[in-house]
């Protein structure tokens, strides 16, 4: 593999990384909020804000640690015949079905960009009571797409290496 790719998947995998593990935190930060919701239910005048933060704090979570899921091979696969492939077929199928997870996250990350461009210029706000405005939530968004669309990139340079014969783990 050329110099270049090899450099972009270490790159890649570096940000990933240090963003998933961030990213593993957040579950402390919704697990808080819950507790902080249900003190005030019970003891002080309930908060309107708590439920819906949990639920930005939660979208946050999964769509940033997205990136790190996949790099760290984390996510479900169906396994019925895979385990029995060699490597190098195991890799070819990969190679194949990152190029259709690509072909996903890229509409889903020109779907995420409308939306946070109209949070943005329209000031959308949340139709709860509470009415935060969407846009941080949506960058948020978008920003979990492109990390794992970059990933999912440098999984598709490290098949084609480990077809070729040279992982590049």
């Amino acid at each position: 593999m050329p110099k270049a790719v090899r450099a972009y998947v270490r790159y890649v995998d570096a940000v990933n990384k240090v963003v998933g593990l961030f990213a593993m935190y957040l579950i402390f930060a919704m697990i808080g909020i819950l507790f902080y919701s249900t003190i005030s239910k019970s003891f002080f005048d309930p908060s309107l804000w708590t439920l819906e933060m949990a639920q930005f704090t939660m979208a946050a979570y999964y769509l940033l640690g997205g990136g790190y899921s996949l790099q760290t091979d984390s996510h479900v696969r169906m396994d019925l015949l895979y385990e029995r492939w060699s490597d190098k077929t195991k890799a070819v199928v990969d190679a194949v079905t990152v190029l259709l997870l690509i072909f996903y996250l890229v509409l889903l990350l020109y779907g995420a960009f409308s939306s946070t461009w109209y949070a943005l210029e329209y000031g959308e706000e949340s139709y709860s009571s509470w009415a935060p405005r969407m846009a941080p939530i949506k960058i948020i968004m978008s920003i979990g797409i492109i990390l794992m669309l970059l990933q999912t990139i440098a999984t598709f340079f490290k098949n084609v290496a480990s077809a070729m014969g040279e992982p590049l783990s």
